[in-house]
């Protein structure tokens, strides 16, 4: 077609997600591939969120909910932002939606237009800057460095923000890095006067240090996050977003118009876990942190350099360059020769070339048979 928009035209794939479709076209094949690529829990959902699911078919609670989403789930998720920051959330300030991914293109289409622009790190979550895209606005990268932690340079932020500025986006910790934001970059990107967008979606899995909420250093921000990660919920497909008052409407008509409401099941099952399924994270999280610390210690043996330790999440971000200049074609040859998916540190911005991302939400007996076969495959390859 002619006609298409431009947005769309400069958005990339998202690379991960090449690579996953390409492991399941060789499963297809009778290949047997370890998964270190994506990032989904490997868990089953805690059993008290099963039976709440299963509970809600039996009571035929399968209509639509308020389109902010169901008042009781609100008034969890606003306890529990109390509970786990000390802070005070008006529930009608959250709009529950089908993942955090609609939140997030809730709130870029109520703060953009065509000329505005929106702050993102570089390396970063992949979609974000699609997301932008499709908002119509434009982003603007600030690069990590390893010399500064993989923290995002509040001064590099300050020389970004023009008047065009709609949002600066910040995510703890940090997808692909498995980094906390600190809180004195916190408490100063929250005095900058821009919108600041927070996502919190792997709040929950921290192993060294503490997450802490934009919303502890100021009420004007707007949060992201969900169900997916902490209570390994992916298919759930459960999310929400926490925005100041004033913005609650015109949210609310967004949401009204693109989703109507989430899943009124998935809601069911978000209450139940914000209640009683806080032993199930802690059980998660502590696998997660053995998985972690047995992947540095592996990818460092193997000649992949790590100097920032992940404290969060299930990432690992290994600079590769011994091994390749090219993560993309890196990551399909190990995926296509050694049977393992990882994912090229290119699909996280221009700042992430030269690495790999892997992810440790897998067994520890996977983890294991995938290191062996990628330290096989180097060995075959010279190093």
């Amino acid at each position: 077609m002619k006609h298409t928009n431009p947005q769309v035209e400069q958005m990339t794939s998202f690379i991960v997600m090449d690579v996953l479709e390409r492991a399941n076209e060789l499963q297809k094949q009778g290949i047997d591939v370890v998964h270190l690529e994506v990032g989904e829990p490997d868990f089953d959902v805690p059993s008290c969120v099963a039976e709440a699911a299963k509970a809600a078919y039996d009571q035929h609670l399968t209509h639509y909910t308020h389109s902010l989403g169901d008042p009781e789930l609100r008034g969890e998720i606003a306890a529990f932002y109390q509970r786990e920051y000390g802070v005070v959330v008006d529930p009608d300030c959250i709009v529950v939606t089908s993942g955090s991914s609609p939140s997030i293109l809730l709130v870029l289409m109520l703060l953009c237009n065509s000329d505005s622009e929106v702050i993102l790190s570089n390396p970063g979550y992949a979609c974000y800057r699609n997301f932008v895209l499709a908002a119509q606005a434009k982003p603007v990268l600030v690069p990590l460095s390893e010399e500064n932690g993989l923290q995002y340079d509040i001064e590099a932020i300050r020389k970004c923000v023009t008047p065009h500025t709609a949002a600066i986006f910040i995510n703890s910790p940090m997808n692909p890095t498995g980094m906390l934001l600190d809180e004195s970059f916190l408490k100063e990107v929250a005095s900058l006067g821009v919108p600041i967008i927070s996502d919190e979606i792997y709040h929950g899995l921290v192993y060294e240090g503490r997450a802490h909420s934009i919303l502890e250093y100021t009420d004007k921000a707007f949060v992201l996050n969900g169900f997916s990660k902490r209570f390994a919920m992916t298919g759930l497909r459960l999310g929400y977003l926490i925005a100041p008052k004033s913005c609650m409407r015109s949210l609310q008509k967004l949401q009204q118009n693109l989703f109507i409401c989430a899943s009124s099941i998935a809601q069911q099952a978000g209450i139940a876990a914000l209640r009683q399924a806080d032993t199930d994270v802690e059980r998660m999280k502590h696998i997660y942190d053995e998985r972690r610390r047995y992947m540095i210690t592996r990818l460092r043996e193997m000649g992949f350099k790590i100097k920032v330790e992940p404290q969060g999440a299930f990432y690992i971000f290994a600079d590769a360059r011994k091994f390749t200049a090219d993560s993309y074609r890196f990551a399909f040859d190990v995926l296509e020769n050694a049977h393992v998916g990882i994912t090229p540190g290119i699909d996280f911005g221009t700042g992430g070339e030269g690495y790999v991302r892997f992810s440790y939400a897998n067994s520890l007996e996977n983890i294991q048979t995938g290191l062996d076969r990628i330290s096989q495959y180097l060995s075959r390859c010279g190093f």
